[in-house]
């Protein structure tokens, strides 16, 4: 006899399901008609379940959840808009409070994952690590977060950034991150150089911030995936934004496509409102791993946000024209299947034997979830009903 079985399901395609928990885990997955004893059968009324929602890109300490509203402060540069971030997270409440309140609220919406890029350079030091270290900490066993060194201020552009990033990864980092290597930096080679060198030397990953435009950019895309190739890094590779691949003619995003797919780089796009993003189809066609996260939520580089991923799935879809059920689909597995395996997750999804975790959504299937973005959902953990934490 099982501990639970959770009745009258329905897939992401909208068919019959059933789940049995024995243990917290998943100990069989059917449709109607099979006997399926069970201390207790909870009766899910025909919704959706899905498996928890993956963050492939978020700044837990950037944001001000948790704290009062801040308006938003126009920039004209990027520099000013590092100092104006500077100055409003310093009269603040402390990091760990804002994250750990962003992470509560992110896992309320189903979220059970995410890969949170910390700023780690010369000019900030490691405080922003300690701080979201001491707020993952909080939330182990409710919310896997894996933590990029992110160098905000630049490598080379900010000298001693490269021993900084170091010691980042000695203390806690994953991954090592970086940022416009040209348009930034200056020096694109260096860069990279100073990147691929720590995740050698640290067996890391590489997930770099890249907003360069056109040409340019896919130029940038080209040398990271020759490096990753070099170095033997399929999967271990990620590149955030790559906005320039939505800025230049098809044949373009093909040849960094078939590159990107041969050295087993992948892409993360937030389907950013202002900006040109990555043709999702085309390059998935073409083999390429595309995931989605919320970048930032709420904070001195703009207001929005809520760390809901399947509210940043309907934003994918509509920003990408996707209409049919397929199309739907691809948008949710950006932020389900596609972004657990961009970040490394194991055990994972709705399969026997896997942790018994998952999010019952009101919704017929997974298209419908996805252009609806239903606020109707629970969290099952471990084979029980969640009750909302507080941060």
């Amino acid at each position: 006899m099982f501990d639970r079985l959770f009745d009258n399901a329905v897939d992401r395609y909208g068919n019959a399901l059933r789940l049995a928990v024995q243990d917290g885990r998943i100990a069989r997955l059917a449709s109607t008609g099979e006997a399926l004893p069970a201390a207790e059968t909870v009766d899910l009324g025909g919704r959706l379940v899905l498996p928890g929602f993956v963050d492939g890109h978020i700044h837990l300490d950037k944001s001000f959840v948790g704290d009062r509203w801040q308006p938003h402060l126009p920039a004209a540069t990027l520099r000013e808009r590092l100092a104006i971030e500077k100055r409003l997270l310093a009269r603040s409440r402390p990091m760990a409070e804002r994250a750990s309140a962003l992470i509560a609220q992110a896992a309320a919406f189903g979220t059970v994952a995410m890969r949170c890029h910390v700023d780690v350079d010369a000019s900030t030091g490691l405080s922003h690590l300690h701080a979201v270290l001491e707020a993952r900490e909080r939330w182990r066993g409710i919310v896997d977060i894996e933590i990029v060194a992110f160098p905000q201020a630049g490598v080379v552009s900010c000298p001693g950034s490269a021993a900084v990033l170091e010691a980042a990864m000695r203390e806690g980092a994953t991954v090592i991150g970086g940022i416009d290597p040209t348009t930034f930096d200056g020096d694109a080679e260096a860069q990279l150089d100073v990147v691929f060198g720590i995740a050698e030397q640290y067996g890391s990953k590489v997930d770099i911030h890249l907003h360069e435009p056109g040409v340019q950019g896919v130029g940038q895309l080209l040398r990271i995936a020759q490096r990753a190739k070099a170095l033997g890094m399929a999967g271990r590779v990620a590149v955030s934004h790559a906005y320039s691949l939505g800025e230049v003619p098809p044949e373009a995003v093909d040849r960094a496509a078939r590159a990107l797919a041969d050295a087993g780089v992948a892409i993360m796009t937030n389907a950013p409102g202002d900006r040109p993003f990555p043709p999702v189809l085309r390059l998935r066609e073409a083999g390429v791993r595309v995931f989605a996260g919320s970048d930032n939520i709420r904070d001195a580089w703009w207001p929005y946000g809520n760390g809901d991923m399947l509210q940043r799935a309907m934003l994918v879809g509509y920003r990408s024209g996707f209409y049919t059920d397929e199309h739907l689909h691809v948008a949710l597995d950006m932020v389900t299947h596609a972004g657990a395996e961009a970040i490394g997750q194991s055990g994972y999804g709705l399969a026997v034997g896997n942790e018994a975790t998952f999010v019952v959504v009101d919704a017929p299937n997974g298209a419908a979830a996805v252009a609806g973005a239903p606020a109707g959902r629970l969290i099952v953990r471990c084979g029980e009903f969640e009750r909302p934490a507080s941060a």
